[in-house]
């Protein structure tokens, strides 16, 4: 899949405030387990069962390894574009360059446009978005009127392979 591209792009949610919180609270967590589970310790007035505790720790490491998974990948090849948005999309979704009718790299507003970041399926009449993180994105127009927005962090070097390629289209 991933040979003779002209173009890779591969993002991640890499946002310090995201993942301070996400720290901060697996160390809450495991300060909870530590506590109560191992030293027998209850904490707080209303404790919950050692079950509990142990679940929730383990929620946690769970969620940040979920968001730690997640990644927008782009490949630009001959035949069109590849995306995929792991782990929501296991294969490469493929849009070939006979249905685009338009393709260029513009700037965006995530909130207004698609309410935020991630998957974003018809928000707002603006189309589908695959966003992770900037302002920057590859919008594609279809034949059947659909649109696509794809995030990137390297606008330049994605419209300087569409234009190589003579499928930058504005």
């Amino acid at each position: 899949m991933e040979q003779n591209y002209v173009y890779k792009e591969i993002q991640r949610f890499t946002q310090w405030w995201l993942w301070l919180i996400l720290v901060v609270l697996n160390l809450v967590f495991i300060y909870g387990f530590y506590k109560q589970v191992i030293t027998g310790q209850p904490v707080g007035d209303n404790p919950m069962r050692d079950t509990g505790v142990t679940v929730a720790t383990l929620v946690s490491f769970l969620f940040s390894a979920f968001f730690y998974s997640l990644r927008l990948e782009t490949l630009i090849k001959a035949d069109g574009i590849y995306v995929r948005f792991f782990p929501f999309h296991l294969k490469f979704k493929h849009y070939p360059w006979s249905r685009i009718n338009r393709s260029y790299v513009r700037k965006y507003s995530a909130i207004t446009e698609y309410g935020g970041w991630g998957l974003r399926y018809g928000m707002f009449g603006k189309g589908t978005a695959f966003n992770v993180s900037g302002n920057q994105g590859l919008q594609l127009e279809f034949v059947d009127q659909k649109k696509l927005l794809i995030g990137t962090n390297n606008p330049k070097g994605l419209s300087s392979a569409l234009k190589a390629m003579g499928q930058l289209r504005d």
